[in-house]
């Protein structure tokens, strides 16, 4: 096989094995010339002296026996020029700080970079855990593992978009570490354990301090399950941080990183996404996967039983002209893993769609809609002036979709049904504070979901789609699973233009793993990306190279490769 790097500048020489240069340092052209069977490739930069590839995937470069193949340099919208173009941005992997707080096998990422850079990638995106930068104390704050990053990248000439991740990593989908939230943090939980969800069996979930009213609440199911992903909003005012309140240290945190980084924000560091909830998404942890509670395709079930929820909702009610509507939540609502028809609230004429039942739900999700009010009116103060945009993520909860309660979404804070447009009022608010609203399951289709489970992704994408258009905020996109398949990327090719004006400004892929550079996979990775930058064209790369196109990866005929290295880029 031969793999064609793709740069607007630049591409490697394998024959040179003595300088392995960053993607813009090397020549316009590439020659893969016969390889001796023992090699070593060395990188030369001003990031990292002598970075050597190391071991975590391979792609296989083969060599011909008595010719070289020229692999033409690339030209066009990587430039900018292509106004229809979508930039790509990839994840990296969670684990990229380490919890000593340096950049985890700094000598890999130097050369993975260097790949998505030849591919035409625009950026990575990495996640900032408040957990590992702010975990020494109150207001120590450890950069140093971000700002190798920040630096890596910007010599390779890509970009990045940089999470404030205040929740817990671990127990997601996805999740191949644990990074808990800051020590400091968890000892203010053991003290007061009212300030993190808790599971029915009184298990806790430390992903993100819980949400609640606008007193010291916390957010537990009806059975009083504690969930401590995330510090509940009903805190936002409260000092219960060593003097403190949530929001205060969420605007500290992020005042710090500006600080850190005000010379790379808005050329290098081109995007702060700011997490809101467990996920890093706006929305309440109605389906706690982690501690077994849920498990797919289950309705999930309201946060909202602690005796501080209950009082703002007693408060609500009264203020309503209804106090009996205030006595508790909804008793009919069902548990995690029941489906709408199973219970009394969300079945087809059920508790929902009453007078009660409406009550319930706006007070429900306006608690959500002013937590994340409060987080993004002080980000976009912070951030104002820098250059860089700001970007909040909301969740692609697609199953039950297609019943009319749309109850998956409800318990989670969305109070979207077949008679309300739930994601209007948050795609406003997002539009309020100039930011863009990045939203997950792009690759999905509806025919490949269970028909039990009433999913449908793309209905719910071309819901958002409208609701951004009609608030005049920009639209972004992940996919919501690892998938490396020419379908999945076709799906957000579809999504990603409209000839309505509402497509996405951006992608991010999830994630920079081994598999990613397996090779098909990297093939569909590279086709995906050049069709993103010609506004969304599919086209598949050709077999061969005759025509000398801009961009090729071809497979060599068995025959006719003598040697196969194996070339270990992340």
């Amino acid at each position: 096989m031969t793999l064609t790097l793709r740069s607007s500048t630049s591409f490697i020489n394998l024959k040179d094995t003595k300088s392995f240069k960053t993607a813009d340092e090397v020549v316009g052209s590439i020659c893969y010339a016969q390889i001796k069977p023992t090699f070593s490739l060395v990188a030369k930069s001003s990031v990292q002296a002598s970075h050597v590839l190391e071991h975590h995937s391979l792609i296989k470069v083969g060599s011909l026996a008595e010719k070289w193949e020229k692999l033409h340099p690339l030209s066009g919208p990587h430039d900018g020029s292509n106004s229809s173009k979508v930039p790509v941005f990839v994840m990296l992997p969670l684990d990229t700080v380490t919890h000593g707080g340096n950049l985890n096998k700094p000598r890999a990422m130097n050369a993975s970079l260097m790949a998505l850079k030849s591919a035409g990638v625009e950026g990575v995106m990495v996640d900032a855990w408040w957990g590992l930068v702010e975990k020494d104390g109150p207001l120590r704050y450890n950069w140093e593992g971000y700002a190798e990053l920040v630096q890596m990248v910007k010599h390779h000439g890509l970009k990045i978009q940089v999470v404030m991740s205040f929740h817990q990593c671990g127990g997601n989908v996805g999740d191949s570490c644990s990074i808990p939230l800051p020590p400091w943090v968890l000892e203010e939980i053991s003290k007061n354990p009212d300030l993190v969800y808790t599971d029915r069996s009184g298990r806790r979930n430390p992903e993100y301090i819980s949400l609640g009213c606008d007193s010291m609440a916390v957010l537990r199911d009806r059975s009083g399950r504690r969930n401590p992903e995330y510090i509940s909003l009903g805190c936002d005012s409260m000092p219960v941080l060593r003097g403190r309140t949530p929001i205060q240290v969420y605007s500290d945190f992020m005042r710090s990183f500006r600080d850190r980084f005000s010379d790379d924000l808005g050329d290098v560091i081109v995007e702060v996404q700011v997490g809101m909830g467990p996920c890093g998404e706006l929305r309440y942890p109605s389906y706690p996967e982690g501690n077994g509670a849920w498990r797919f395709p289950g309705i999930g079930e309201f946060q909202c039983y602690d005796k501080y929820m209950r009082a703002s909702l007693r408060a609500a009610a009264e203020e309503a002209g209804n106090p009996d509507w205030g006595i508790d939540g909804p008793q009919d609502s069902g548990e995690y893993n029941q489906f709408p028809e199973d219970t009394g609230f969300f079945r087809r004429e059920g508790t929902w769609n009453t007078e009660y039942g409406q009550f319930f739900l706006e007070w429900y999700s306006s608690i959500l809609l002013q937590h994340g009010e409060n987080i993004l009116e002080a980000a976009e103060g912070i951030f104002q002036g820098t250059g860089a945009k700001l970007s909040g993520k909301v969740a692609g909860i697609h199953w039950h979709y297609k019943t009319r309660s749309h109850a998956a979404e409800l318990t989670a804070g969305y109070y979207n049904t077949r008679n309300r447009d739930g994601y209007l009022p948050i795609a406003q608010m997002f539009a309020k504070h100039g930011v863009v609203l990045n939203f997950t399951c792009m690759e999905m289709r509806d025919g490949e979901q269970p028909e039990n489970a009433g999913c449908s992704p793309e209905g719910l994408v071309q819901q958002v789609k409208m609701a951004t258009q009609a608030a005049g905020t920009e639209l972004a996109g992940e996919n919501a699973l690892e998938r490396y398949d020419p379908a999945a990327y076709g799906q957000v090719l579809a999504t990603s233009t409209s000839a309505s004006g509402s497509g996405l400004s951006a992608f991010t892929y999830l994630r920079l793993n081994k598999r990613l550079f397996e090779e098909e996979n990297w093939r569909h990775m590279v086709e995906f990306v050049r069709n993103m930058s010609e506004g969304g064209k599919n086209r598949e790369l050709a077999e061969s190279d005759t025509q000398g196109s801009d961009l090729y990866i071809g497979f060599v005929n068995e025959k006719n490769i003598e040697k196969t290295k194996e070339i270990l880029l992340v």
